[in-house]
């Protein structure tokens, strides 16, 4: 097990993660921030390039995953706020639910074993919330 893994939220640990993200978005412009996908081998991998000074509210993840976060970075999860600074790789419980905020230009991938055969399939196997995501956003928006 690594040294830091990214627990199953709790019931109020996710309402605080979506109060938080409603109150950013009654407060500041909706940023779409880039998404780059890869099915291969049996695996999926979904990175998005955080600017520094912005937020992210994830969606409600149902699959265990490995993250790698490259840059700094806080994220919420679970009851607890981590700081991250350089490159990491972390283990992501299910049912788990973040938001993370860029203290400087980060980079984040989340991967997870799938038999998915497009990225639409392996989007809603690891969530329920799937049109919420970033490329969604983008693709409704343009």
């Amino acid at each position: 097990m690594n040294e830091l893994s990214l627990p199953t939220s709790t019931e109020a640990a996710i309402r605080r993660v979506e109060e938080l993200g409603e109150a950013l978005k009654q407060n500041f412009p909706e940023y779409v921030f880039p998404v780059e996908h890869s099915l291969h081998g049996g695996m999926y991998a979904r990175t998005i390039r955080m600017p520094a000074g912005t937020a992210a509210v994830g969606t409600l993840i149902r699959v265990p995953t490995f993250l790698i976060v490259s840059g700094h970075v806080r994220i919420n999860s679970g009851d607890h706020v981590y700081e991250l600074c350089g490159y990491r790789v972390l283990e992501g419980e299910i049912n788990r639910k973040q938001m993370a905020w860029a203290l400087e230009d980060t980079e984040i991938t989340m991967i997870f074993a799938t038999q998915a055969k497009t990225v639409d399939e392996a989007e809603r196997e690891f969530t329920v919330e799937f049109e919420q995501l970033q490329n969604r956003k983008k693709e409704i928006s343009a």
